[in-house]
């Protein structure tokens, strides 16, 4: 991996630590799901589950404010440095 990495010269790594919440924009994601719409559910079951999970992405999806800030709280960019 290391040599296709020097190979490419478009191709920038960023070593990141192995455990890394505070650098992952999809634990944003998870953490609105869960105060907004798993919280205080008794799910029926698994199917339940998974249709609530996918309405809330749904709503997340459309709202560009709350994806550009589980981004913004990371202090990460979409544009190279």
């Amino acid at each position: 991996m290391r040599a296709f990495v020097t190979d490419q010269d478009w191709l920038t790594v960023v070593q990141l630590p192995t455990y890394a919440p505070d650098l992952n924009p999809v634990e944003g994601v998870w953490s609105l799901l869960r105060r907004c719409f798993l919280a205080n559910v008794a799910f029926t079951g698994p199917e339940h589950l998974i249709r609530t999970v996918r309405q809330g992405l749904h709503v997340i999806q459309y709202r560009s404010d709350l994806i550009d800030g589980c981004l913004a709280g990371t202090g990460l960019t979409l544009t190279p440095a």
